[in-house]
């Protein structure tokens, strides 16, 4: 039940973002994106299914525009969205021109890499690689940790937090860094437009005089 609950609004949540991404960036056909933290995991493939951890290609009219970079090798995401080209990179150092897409996507990444230097290294690449950024994390001030399920944990002081993370079963909380959006703001190099959906922040913007 609980698992059907959060599927819910994960699927929620994930369109909202996909529309708020559309109405910003205003992509067109010839728009490039470079989806930074693209995940390797099974998914409904369904034409406009958005159940997927990689909503931005399920749900994306021009998926061949799309490059998306992950740490890991993608088979399964290659198989699933074979118009998008995969690039095997870490997200704080890119293997791009500056400027090389107009458009750098990110969603629900920059909270697992640890530290804020590795955060901002990390949002600082995005920036530097594209003309105009769309990047979210979840909220830290949204009372449910999406990742566990849990109320209020990621409100605790790092320490009792990452204490408690180290005895749950999943790697996907290891090094999770919660973002408030202060927090997230100040990781860029240049002001940003932030829009706090309650579940998640998203920012958005381009460097001053684009």
């Amino acid at each position: 039940m609980i698992d059907r609950v959060a599927a819910g609004i994960s699927l929620r949540s994930r369109r909202r973002k996909f529309r708020l991404f559309m109405e910003h960036m205003r992509p067109g056909p010839d728009t490039t994106v470079v989806d930074v933290g693209a995940a390797d995991a099974p998914f409904a493939v369904a034409a406009g299914h958005a159940s997927t951890y990689n909503f931005l290609e399920a749900m994306y009219p021009w998926p061949e525009r799309i490059t998306a970079v992950s740490v890991d090798e993608l088979p399964h995401f290659a198989t699933a969205f074979p118009e998008v080209r995969t690039v095997q990179a870490d997200g704080r150092n890119l293997p791009f021109a500056d400027r090389e897409f107009d458009v750098a996507f990110s969603n629900a990444v920059v909270e697992h890499l640890g530290d804020r230097d590795s955060q901002r290294a990390f949002v600082h690449e995005l920036c530097r690689v594209a003309e105009r950024v769309f990047v979210t994390t979840p909220n830290r001030w949204f009372p449910l940790e999406v990742h566990t399920l849990l109320p209020f944990v990621h409100w605790l002081p790092a320490r009792a937090r990452e204490r408690l993370m180290a005895r749950l079963p999943r790697q996907d909380v290891d090094g999770l860094r919660p973002l408030g959006p202060r927090e997230f703001r100040s990781l860029f190099p240049y002001p940003v437009r932030l829009i706090n959906t309650g579940l998640s922040v998203v920012a958005l913007g381009s460097p001053p005089g684009r």
